[in-house]
């Protein structure tokens, strides 16, 4: 009798289920891609915007001018990030510039989100001819450009347009009395500074300024210091100043994964946009036509807007002075309401198992 021990045969790996594979290119696509989207913009736009700004307020014109230069990278800058998180090669990744650029050109006030789709098509293309020919130099460049361009021509401007689609619902909840805009405007605003969306193009293309405007500064700060203050037990102060200042984009793969994340920010947004309105009368006024309606803490520059619009509205004669209740609501509406509110709430939803710890831990 042979009592040679012999050893089992390897298992071959199993094979995925259907639910399995979607679920692998989901968290692909709208949790890493989105995720390196998010530090793309961060990395160009947003540090721009907080250069530039610094720039115009200390009389740095060099300042200004190398803000600028970041936020024209915009969208090349999200699109290497992209093809970095779906681990394009090298010919690939590089050739995601010029996508990134046209998908963001083209796309509008929705910008960000046409450079996530096109991207992601662009390099998934790039990837099945990359390396197969004897002059992957020429053919890998020409299809994911090509194929890149070809669709941010094709789809960008239906993207764009889809974004204006709902900054035009916001426009049309300014037309309701201050009380109920405040809510409808403070909540979308934010909703849109968190998505991969231009709030701020599109603040800018409805012309939200005056109560409006200063509802949408509430929303955007709701957002960025709520999830700021929530998540500092997750990120620490990198996290607290990387949302804070920053943008709370930068949690869409957590919300991806656990939508109940977004309830205490949104649900501060919702208290604090009427109590801009109908308490504090806070009003965004400044010079740039509604930009800085949507920027929210990042870079202070919503807070900077403000500011401005006082000082127009003092020269101008339609204001008497800058009060000390102005700086009061300032301050409340800003940073310390959305700081208290998002963390009392938060606490509730981790006690009802909702939300729980790691959930918004973020990959920087």
């Amino acid at each position: 009798m042979d009592t040679q021990h012999k050893e089992p045969h390897p298992q071959p790996p199993a094979k995925k289920t259907g639910r399995e594979t979607l679920l692998s290119y989901l968290q692909l696509y709208f949790v890493d891609a989105m995720s390196a989207m998010a530090q793309g913009l961060f990395a160009s736009l947003l540090v721009g915007t907080i250069v530039s700004t610094l720039g115009a307020q200390l009389g740095l014109p060099v300042l200004e001018e190398i803000g600028g230069f970041a936020k024209s990278m915009a969208g090349p800058a999200m699109a290497i990030a992209i093809g970095y998180a779906l681990k394009a090669p090298a010919l690939v990744l590089f050739s995601l510039t010029a996508v990134g650029s046209a998908a963001n050109s083209l796309g509008g006030g929705g910008g960000p989100l046409a450079v996530l789709l096109i991207a992601i098509a662009a390099a998934e293309l790039g990837k099945l001819v990359s390396k197969k020919t004897p002059v992957d130099i020429l053919v890998t460049p020409l299809v994911t450009i090509g194929s890149g361009a070809a669709l941010a021509y094709l789809f960008a401007p239906a993207v764009g347009a889809a974004a204006s689609a709902f900054g035009q619902l916001i426009k049309d909840a300014t037309v309701l009395q201050p009380f109920w805009m405040g809510i409808v405007v403070s909540v979308l605003v934010g909703i849109a500074l968190t998505l991969p969306i231009s709030s701020a193009a599109l603040c800018a293309a409805f012309g939200l300024t005056g109560l409006a405007g200063g509802a949408a500064v509430a929303g955007c700060c709701a957002q960025m210091i709520g999830f700021a203050v929530i998540s500092f037990r997750e990120n620490r102060w990198g996290g607290l100043l990387a949302q804070g200042l920053g943008t709370s984009m930068l949690q869409v793969p957590n919300i991806v994964k656990n939508p109940r994340i977004w309830i205490a920010p949104t649900l501060a947004s919702a208290i604090t946009g009427p109590l801009a309105t109908c308490l504090f009368g806070l009003q965004m006024n400044d010079p740039s036509g509604g930009v800085a309606s949507g920027m929210g803490t990042c870079g202070l520059v919503g807070q900077i807007g403000v500011y401005s619009g006082w000082v127009s509205d003092v020269a101008a004669g339609a204001k008497e002075a800058i009060t000390p209740f102005d700086w009061l609501g300032l301050l409340l509406i800003c940073f310390v309401l959305p700081a208290v509110l998002a963390f009392v709430i938060d606490l509730g939803l981790r006690k009802l198992g909702w939300v729980k710890p790691g959930d918004m831990k973020l990959d920087v």
